[in-house]
């Protein structure tokens, strides 16, 4: 089946292949256009139709789109074109173009670009259509853009096979409508950030993505080489600490939108090179953070429905109400039954739940169970706060409780949507911490460690107290867009090369 399958679609190719020949020899059409101006989307040019204008009183426009449906009854071809926007359909009449425009017409295929000019009417069926007609002098009335060598997905019912999608997303985009509008869902959501932020007195800015000390954050950097320095220099896991040295040097509030990568595992949640906001405020600390996120989520959710109330994977996430706010230590212990520093009953859970435990310390341990037993669950808004300090090396410890940090992760969808903290800006205390980090690291990738002497030296000038905060763009964008896959929400996801 699969090599008759494959000799379909190369006598398909062939077949596409004779027609763009013929183009050229017998029309003088290359087949791949040329420039056009003033082209109407679709949308717009369905909407300049008037039922009360006829003939040469009815609005004009050009179109260009690809060829979803062609259909040739004789003296008449019928086509629908698909861009951004949505579909509309073209008919080309042989008694209304020129004899080349029809003969034109009659070649294309399911899956060409083709640009139209003519005037807007409607079927005897009531189709709005684009009845194509001499209405510019210097240009034919019908024009092939681009000749589609390839033959698109059978039917037009789009790629069915979820990684064929990825790795042709721009067949499945032109093929699936709601594909595009999940991306462009994607840029109004990162847009409305930003103005949020501004509004906000926040400073947009950027830091370095080659970096010399992979900082910021536990996870495996990739690495790579600079030949005229010889040095390795890692690509950023975090902006984290060149945001705060920005602090440092007397900006009071700044945030960075863009990608960080981490040489980690890929699945539903992860992907390797992925969006991240990161914010910090002089002054603040992680309950300012806290309200800034709930603010600019429900503003988010709002632009997606007045309500604020949308569906994902079957339950309706209400953004409108107040956040859950609770603690780790409640949360672990309404989970496991008792208290999370009874490190031999943790250990002994982190064993029943074949989790790894030997070598890692006692913290360490007591995160791994929390993340297994107590975040599922968490599909409503829920401000996790008050982490063990031990796991949060870059956070300022509770003064009534030094075990305890100023650190909050925010769950939405059972899914991590990013931390906030209340940063620790004493130089020697950061310096013990890294220190104590560094200790325990291995190379397992999620214990992976570096020390930044140069941060310690900016924290040594002085930074202010501050509050600072990381979420994921691309997991916002799933949750607003009902997308069940990092992968649905990422253009170009990472994916393991084919053999």
């Amino acid at each position: 089946m699969e090599d008759a399958a494959q000799a379909a679609g190369g006598d398909q190719v062939a077949d596409r292949r004779a027609k763009l020949a013929k183009m050229r020899e017998e029309l003088s059409v290359d087949g791949f256009g040329r420039r056009t101006d003033g082209l109407t989307a679709l949308r717009d040019a369905a909407q300049l139709f008037d039922p009360t204008l006829e003939g040469d009183d009815r609005p004009a426009a050009c179109v260009a789109g690809r060829v979803m449906l062609h259909r040739d009854i004789g003296r008449l071809v019928f086509m629908t074109l698909r861009d951004a926007t949505g579909d509309l359909q073209v008919a080309v009449s042989k008694k209304s173009v020129a004899p080349e425009c029809f003969k034109l017409a009659k070649l294309v295929d399911r899956g060409d670009v083709v640009v139209a000019r003519g005037r807007i009417g409607t079927t005897k069926t009531g189709w709005t259509t684009v009845w194509a007609e001499p209405v510019e002098a210097k240009r034919p009335s019908f024009e092939v853009a681009s000749k589609a060598l390839e033959p698109p997905p059978e039917k037009w019912k789009g790629l069915k096979d979820a990684e064929l999608r990825y790795r042709r997303r721009y067949v499945d985009m032109y093929a699936s409508p709601e594909v595009v509008q999940v991306f462009a869902l994607r840029s109004r959501l990162v847009s409305a950030i930003r103005q949020f932020m501004d509004g906000r007195g926040f400073l947009e800015v950027e830091t370095p993505m080659l970096q010399p000390v992979a900082g910021g954050a536990a996870a495996r950097p990739f690495v790579t080489h600079h030949n005229a320095l010889d040095v390795d220099l890692f690509l950023r896991i975090a902006p984290e600490l060149y945001l705060k040295r920005l602090l440092v040097g007397g900006l009071p509030r700044v945030y960075e939108i863009n990608r960080n990568f981490r040489n980690e595992g890929v699945d539903r949640q992860h992907n390797p090179e992925f969006t991240s906001m990161e914010v910090y405020e002089a002054f603040g600390d992680y309950r300012s953070m806290m309200d800034l996120t709930e603010q600019l989520i429900r503003h988010l959710a709002r632009t997606v429905d007045p309500a604020a109330a949308i569906e994902w994977d079957g339950t309706v996430i209400d953004y409108a109400s107040p956040f859950r706010r609770v603690t780790y230590a409640e949360l672990f212990e309404r989970a496991c039954g008792f208290d999370m520093q009874q490190f031999d009953r943790v250990r002994e859970r982190a064993r029943e739940l074949n989790l790894r435990e030997a070598g890692l310390d006692d913290w360490l341990v007591v995160n791994e169970v929390f993340e297994a037993v107590a975040e599922p669950g968490l599909v409503q808004p829920t401000f996790v706060i008050d982490y063990p300090s031990a796991i949060s090396p870059l956070t300022r410890p509770r003064r009534d409780d030094p075990t305890l940090c100023e650190r909050w992760d925010l769950f939405i969808g059972e899914m991590e949507i990013g931390p906030a903290y209340t940063e620790l800006n004493d130089p020697d205390i950061q310096e013990a911490k890294f220190r104590e980090q560094l200790a325990g690291a291995d190379s397992d990738e999620s214990t992976f460690r570096s020390l930044d002497e140069d941060f310690l030296t900016a924290l040594r000038v002085g930074m202010p107290p501050a509050g600072g905060l990381g979420l994921g763009i691309d997991r916002l964008v799933m949750l607003l867009s009902g997308s069940r896959s990092i992968r649905d929400v990422i253009l170009f996801p990472l994916l393991r090369p084919t053999t």
